[in-house]
């Protein structure tokens, strides 16, 4: 696989397990770029959803994606501290000068003082019937929401203290 390089402009791409596209941001400047890990940015960017409903990202964010973790994290900058939002997807891939997941509905807020909330598990298990989601699947999710609670616990990756800040100011450094 190929990695988008630092400084560049890539795209976001939320897909559903039945492929249909979920979510689009628009842009976003890679901060790192190596074949199993993506450290992007954006600040209020345009997503689009499914629908063709258009919003824009309200503060900066720091997005880091994993190609063997089934889950991505999302650092927001707000006044009152770091929250993180992690999306229960499949590992990315890069192609065609986007990052490209399947989201499987389940996220986990962090709040700034890394205290957690499980969110969705009602759409998580209507998508799952509607889609046929084979029970493998369903396992590794699950694991995965495991890993990721570790992860916090242990402030390890995106949340070990100055993570966020110190590719924010990396962020800093582009001109858009």
């Amino acid at each position: 696989m190929v990695a988008p390089s630092a400084g560049s402009k890539i795209q976001i791409q939320s897909y559903k397990h039945n492929g249909n596209l979920h979510r689009v941001w628009e842009s976003s400047i890679v901060l790192k770029g190596t074949e199993q890990i993506v450290i992007g940015a954006n600040d209020k960017t345009q997503v689009v959803e499914s629908d063709g409903r258009t919003w824009i990202t309200r503060e900066p964010a720091i997005c880091y994606f994993h190609s063997k973790h089934w889950f991505n994290v999302i650092g927001m900058l707000r006044d009152d501290g770091i929250y993180y939002y992690c999306n229960i997807s499949s590992p990315f891939v890069y192609e065609g000068n986007s990052i490209k997941y399947i989201d499987y509905d389940l996220d986990l807020k962090i709040y700034p003082d890394m205290t957690y909330d499980l969110l969705d598990e009602d759409e998580y298990e209507e998508h799952r019937e509607q889609m046929n989601y084979p029970g493998v699947l369903d396992r590794i999710l699950y694991n995965n929401i495991e890993d990721l609670q570790r992860w916090v616990q242990q402030r390890k990756g995106p949340f070990s203290p100055g993570f966020v800040d110190q590719w924010y100011e990396r962020f800093l450094t582009y001109r858009w």
